[in-house]
C-alpha cells in the first residue's frame, strides 16, 4: 500500500469513505435524509478540503462549522455520530493507504471532529478552561 500523495489519492479516499457513510444506518440517515446532501456538489468540496488540509494545496473555501451547525439544528450531531464518522474514516484510510500522510490525515480527522463536536455543543464557542 502506498501513502496519500496526490489529489487522485484524496478522491479515492473520499469516494470510498462516503460509500461507507451512505451505507451506515446512523450516518446515512443524517447525510441523505436530514442534510439531503447533493453528492455531485459535496464530493468535490471534500476533495478540495482534504487536499488543502493534508497536502497544503489551495482550493478549499468554506466554513465547516456553519455547515454542520445547520445540520445540528435539524438533528443533533452527538458524540456517537462523531465517533462513528471517525471509525469509518480511519477504517477507510487503513484499507487503502499506509504511511506518514495516512497517519496524519487520521490525526487531522480526529482534531476536526473534536473541534466540530465541541463547537456544536457550545453554540459555536470553545470553552476555555483555566
Amino acid at each position: 500500500m502506498s501513502d496519500i500523495l496526490s489529489r487522485a489519492d484524496i478522491v479515492l479516499l473520499v469516494d470510498s469513505f462516503y460509500v461507507k457513510v451512505r451505507a451506515d444506518e446512523m450516518l446515512g440517515r443524517i447525510f441523505d435524509k436530514v442534510a439531503k446532501v447533493d453528492w455531485n456538489s459535496h464530493l468535490p468540496k471534500m476533495y478540495d478540503f482534504w487536499e488543502t488540509t493534508l497536502l497544503n494545496r489551495p482550493g478549499y473555501k468554506g466554513n465547516p462549522v456553519k455547515v454542520h451547525q445547520r445540520i445540528n439544528d435539524l438533528t443533533p450531531l452527538d458524540h456517537p455520530a462523531f465517533q462513528r464518522w471517525l471509525q469509518l474514516f480511519d477504517k477507510t484510510v487503513d484499507e487503502l493507504f499506509s504511511g506518514p500522510q495516512a497517519e496524519d490525515i487520521k490525526v487531522r480527522a480526529l482534531s476536526i471532529a473534536t473541534i466540530l463536536e465541541a463547537k456544536l455543543s457550545t453554540g459555536g464557542e470553545i470553552p476555555i478552561v483555566p
